[in-house]
């Protein structure tokens, strides 16, 4: 209650090890810090934030138009609420290298797991949109070259995202991986694969972990977590999931409300507020304050 069990340092060495085991982590987006309490009470093992989901809850499109600081608080407002290692995107670093290397210790500061930088230029735009472009690779290498040198913390996970395959084709990404690894990378994250054979040929062609996005309505296949295995992925990554889904059930629940002026038969659809009570751990309070748990719930809230 209050805050995590577990600390930062616990929290990036958990991640490491899940990553050495060779197994494929599942890691879901979260939207909130509920979201990612959830996330950890549903059984998953680290969890995620999207800069475009971050960008979304402020009414923003995905362009860069957030900033470091605000990504950082909104990212240490999730990290208080989960004992989960949490990955963020950190877009472009926010700037040049210098922006990068700050960026990466903002992070650091905000209780994260690790980070991913990406290389296209700023300002950036959603990975499945068309019209993307890339910095030059050793332009990129110096971003992350800068990263790794401001990274206090080991065992926080440096990831570099290419954004290559759909400007320059996959040989260029993969070669753009390659040295993006050279400069410190700990794992790659490419974007917008077009299908399995791709997703096999970057398995084959780089060694560090890789990170499979699995979003909706995107250009990549959503695949399986056994076919991800299959080609040997760390990470299946569920960026965006929880924000569609939730929005959704946002809309066809006012749409009903007005339609029927009660929200009568969304019940059976709402979380439960004994449901809600369980996850927000309200019972242990007491142990700061009797007073704050003192009533039993009615039977079905």
């Amino acid at each position: 209650m209050l805050h995590t069990r577990t600390t930062p340092a616990e929290r990036r060495r958990a991640l490491r090890a899940r990553l050495a085991t060779g197994r494929l982590l599942a890691m879901p987006g979260a939207l909130n810090p509920l979201s990612a309490r959830l996330i950890q009470d549903t059984g998953f093992e680290a969890a995620y934030l999207s800069g475009a989901v971050l960008a979304a809850d402020l009414g923003l499109p995905d362009i860069g138009l957030t900033t470091s600081t605000e990504i950082a608080a909104r990212a240490q407002q999730t990290t208080r609420a989960t004992d989960l290692p949490v990955l963020i995107d950190a877009d472009t670093g926010f700037g040049e290298p210098l922006n990068a290397a700050r960026t990466v210790q903002l992070m650091e500061d905000a209780g994260l797991a690790g980070l991913h930088l990406e290389d296209q230029v700023a300002p950036k735009r959603c990975g499945y949109l068309d019209g993307k472009s890339v910095v030059p690779r050793e332009q990129m290498a110096h971003r992350i070259r800068a990263a790794f040198a401001a990274r206090r913390d080991p065992d926080f996970l440096l990831m570099a995202r290419t954004d290559a395959r759909a400007v320059e084709g996959l040989a260029a990404a993969i070669d753009r991986a390659k040295a993006y690894v050279d400069a410190g990378a700990d794992a790659i994250f490419p974007e917008a694969l077009a299908d399995e054979a791709e997703f096999e040929a970057f398995r084959a062609a780089v060694d560090v972990p890789l990170l499979a996005n699995m979003t909706e309505f995107g250009k990549s296949p959503l695949l399986d977590a056994r076919t991800l295995t299959d080609l040997g992925y760390d990470i299946a990554l569920y960026p965006v999931t929880l924000l569609r889904l939730a929005m959704g059930a946002v809309e066809e629940g006012l749409r009903t409300l007005a339609a029927e002026g009660t929200q009568e038969s969304l019940l059976p659809r709402m979380q439960t507020r004994s449901r809600l009570y369980e996850l927000l751990d309200y019972e242990r309070y007491t142990a700061f304050d009797a007073t704050v748990f003192d009533f039993t719930l009615p039977p079905g809230t």
